[in-house]
């Protein structure tokens, strides 16, 4: 971001930084085939995310900190699918049966981790994900998947409204084009989480559940 868009963020009082809570939880966000394999309309070509989200995975679970997951599914055709399905041709990829929404290979939830279900970009819309992490104790999200300006945006703006405070790990998110996925994280850092990179995010991991 150039920088008198920086300093008219900074002097308006955007982009403070937000303090760690002492109960955290990951949320991965629709890491599925449909964004990672070539031909797919989705297909990112940032196989990096894959293996950051892979050490942010382990690391969580080594410590203890719940994993929950995020995919998207819908009705052949979209029938469930509403404005957005008929907005984005490429949510076609996430028809059930489809094999491009199943999930990155090594990049799987374990059968007691929560894995919600949507229809919409926000991983709380429509779904549980709230009601899970509150019964977890859960005040804090650190947030990897796909894509930066689309699903990972909506989760993280909807986590802050719900009172979890948001990071998301750079590495561990990304999108088609760097020029999206920094604008997007330059807003997202000014309004509504806290944009860490990796190895910030695997020490407050390893601290574990106070």
């Amino acid at each position: 971001m150039d920088d008198l868009t920086t300093a008219s963020y900074e002097e308006a009082g955007f982009g403070r930084a937000t303090e760690f809570g002492t109960h955290p939880g990951v949320i991965v966000v629709d890491m599925c085939q449909a964004y990672f394999t070539e031909g797919s309309p989705l297909y990112l070509d940032r196989p990096e995310v894959v293996n950051s989200a892979k050490r942010v995975v382990e690391a969580a679970r080594t410590a203890s900190v719940p994993v929950l997951w995020t995919r998207v599914e819908y009705e052949p055709g979209g029938a469930n699918g509403g404005v957005w399905y008929q907005k984005v041709g490429a949510l076609n990829s996430f028809d059930r049966g489809n094999p491009l929404a199943d999930w990155v290979p090594g990049l799987t939830p374990d059968p007691d981790e929560v894995v919600v279900t949507k229809q919409h970009a926000s991983g709380f819309f429509g779904t549980t994900l709230n009601e899970e992490l509150q019964v977890l104790g859960v005040d804090t999200v650190l947030v990897c998947g796909v894509s930066t300006s689309g699903c990972v945006r909506a989760t993280v703006t909807d986590a802050s409204a719900f009172g979890f405070a948001p990071f998301i790990i750079r590495e561990a998110v990304g999108d088609r084009t760097n020029a999206v996925h920094e604008a997007n994280l330059f807003d997202i850092a000014a309004k509504y989480g806290d944009v860490i990179d990796e190895h910030t995010g695997l020490d407050y991991l390893a601290e574990g559940i106070s």
